[in-house]
């Protein structure tokens, strides 16, 4: 247990008294120091006790009074004051004693006889023996971790032996916050009440740590794995230096076993890799499909393709280690994103070509959400939804957005490929702003109030249909005619032209894009 003022004066060779402040007895000690300052509590750090012989403090009771609070607001543990008859205060100055009194600081005397150096030798005896105490259970604890861990059922006794050790709840999750196990606390409540708390760790990876007020307590999380993030453990309640001490060796523990069980899925993504290779084949057919799913424990439908560029294109040299050759024995960064999306991806379908993830996913998963989770920043492409027997055409698809995912700064889906959207947003504003310019800034100059621009919007929005223009805009056809023919003559554009509507239609999307 800590040092506190009670155990400072139970020493019997110091002789220590007790003057006033009995109500802060169980203040912890963490050293002591002499010092004749008027105010040492700028340099007083919390739970110090302050020594002094009142040598400058004088007897004035206002000096006295401002001493004892300046001690009580820095967390002074103690003031501790030499008397006798050859020292500056006989006796204890009631002003002294008083103020103590009032704000619960210990006040204690120390006979002349007794030198204040052997109270910090007493004080630092004390720490030091505290701490070789807690570092022996600290030890005795570790010891009694690592036997957990080693045991065949090793997660579920590991958190057990720590519970006993700690008193403090533990749940173990893994990188998509699915409970491991738990002691001393309900696993699913706690991991949707840590929920934000995971989230925003999992955005630094093995580098971020997190904690809160959860309702069922103090909470702090960190992230587990040895070179990637492989799950999170959550502890709850209140720490103290041997629950902090003992914390490095659990996550330490606990990264061993995630690993150790990552290692032992190889051989079922190694199966599962077969599978999606058979699964792109071109020529695979509805049957073949349906029983390929099957042994995946996936209901056959229509399914889309992911593919992710996790490492630089054909021809570019690598920028980060992390898109470097793997060293012997070391899976590529490829693999390991491969594996991740493994285990969120129903069935698990997930391989690594190259530096190229690629994945299938039943129609109607969030894979935009996928990919923000585990490959964020990364190029991107899904696959339009087809029939499992045509998983491959799915994939050549995805495979093909990579290149406008990378332009673009975010993944891209089949379905946006052949719009103009794309193809506007792959442009700044400020690009796409002069390109209308060059197109339509003559109209807007003879245009005031915009009626040559909403006329040329609509007439192009219905394929050039005069009718339709005029009732829609409620004009005579004569008019809209006209308004077209005037635009033809500013522009310099045949109106007749498709490659002359083209260009002025982009120019008005482009408009939008750039927010004018």
């Amino acid at each position: 247990m800590p040092l506190t003022v009670r155990d400072l004066l139970a020493i019997p060779a110091l002789r220590l008294g007790l003057a006033a402040g009995a109500a802060g007895l169980g203040r912890t000690v963490g050293a002591a120091h002499a010092s004749e300052a008027t105010d040492p509590s700028a340099w007083l750090e919390p739970g110090e006790v302050v020594m002094t012989t009142g040598l400058l403090l004088g007897s004035s009771p206002a000096a006295l009074v401002a001493f004892v609070e300046a001690l009580d607001r820095a967390g002074a543990a103690a003031l501790v004051v030499s008397v006798g008859s050859s020292l500056p205060y006989p006796q204890l100055p009631p002003a002294l004693a008083q103020s103590a009194e009032q704000h619960g600081l210990p006040l204690i005397t120390v006979p002349e006889n007794t030198s204040l150096a052997a109270v910090t030798k007493a004080v630092f005896d004390a720490r030091s023996a505290e701490e070789r105490r807690l570092l022996e259970r600290t030890l005795r604890a570790q010891r009694r971790l690592t036997a957990a861990a080693a045991s065949p059922d090793g997660l579920s006794e590991l958190l057990t032996a720590w519970y006993r050790a700690t008193g403090v709840a533990v749940v173990v999750c893994d990188v998509l916050a699915r409970p491991l196990g738990a002691s001393g606390a309900d696993a699913a409540e706690i991991l949707a009440d840590a929920a934000p708390i995971l989230d925003a760790i999992a955005l630094r990876g093995l580098r971020g740590s997190g904690g809160g007020d959860l309702p069922a307590g103090p909470a702090h999380a960190q992230p587990l794995g040895a070179a990637r993030l492989r799950g999170f453990v959550i502890l709850i309640g209140e720490s103290s230096a041997e629950t902090r001490m003992l914390s490095n060796v659990l996550v330490s523990l606990l990264s061993l076993e995630l690993e150790r069980r990552h290692l032992a899925e190889e051989p079922r993504r190694r199966h599962l890799t077969t599978v999606l290779t058979r699964l792109f084949a071109a020529d695979l057919t509805a049957a073949r499909a349906t029983a390929l799913l099957s042994s995946v424990n996936l209901s056959v439908g229509p399914l889309r393709a992911v593919a992710v560029q996790i490492g630089p294109g054909p021809g570019t040299a690598p920028t980060t280690r992390s898109e470097q050759q793997p060293g012997p024995g070391r899976p590529s960064e490829a693999a390991e994103v491969a594996a991740d999306l493994a285990l969120a991806v129903p069935g698990g379908l997930a391989r690594a070509v190259g530096t190229t993830v690629e994945a299938v996913v039943p129609d109607g998963t969030d894979a935009l959400a996928l990919l923000g989770r585990f490959v964020p920043g990364r190029p991107a492409g899904i696959g339009p939804a087809v029939a499992p027997q045509h998983a491959a055409l799915s994939l050549r698809q995805a495979r093909a957005l990579l290149a406008a995912s990378a332009e673009a700064g975010r993944p891209v889906t089949a379905t946006e490929a052949g719009s103009v959207r794309l193809l506007l947003s792959l442009g700044s504003p400020e690009l796409l702003a002069a390109f209308a310019d060059t197109a339509l800034a003559v109209v807007d100059s003879a245009d005031p109030d915009h009626e040559l621009m909403e006329t040329l919007r609509v007439w192009l929005e219905t394929n050039g249909s005069w009718a339709d223009t005029s009732a829609m805009l409620g004009l005579h056809r004569h008019t809209v005619q006209n308004r077209i023919a005037k635009i033809g003559r500013l522009t310099g554009r045949h109106m007749d032209r498709a490659e002359d509507r083209v260009d002025l239609w982009l120019a008005l999307r482009a408009r939008e894009a750039a927010g004018h």
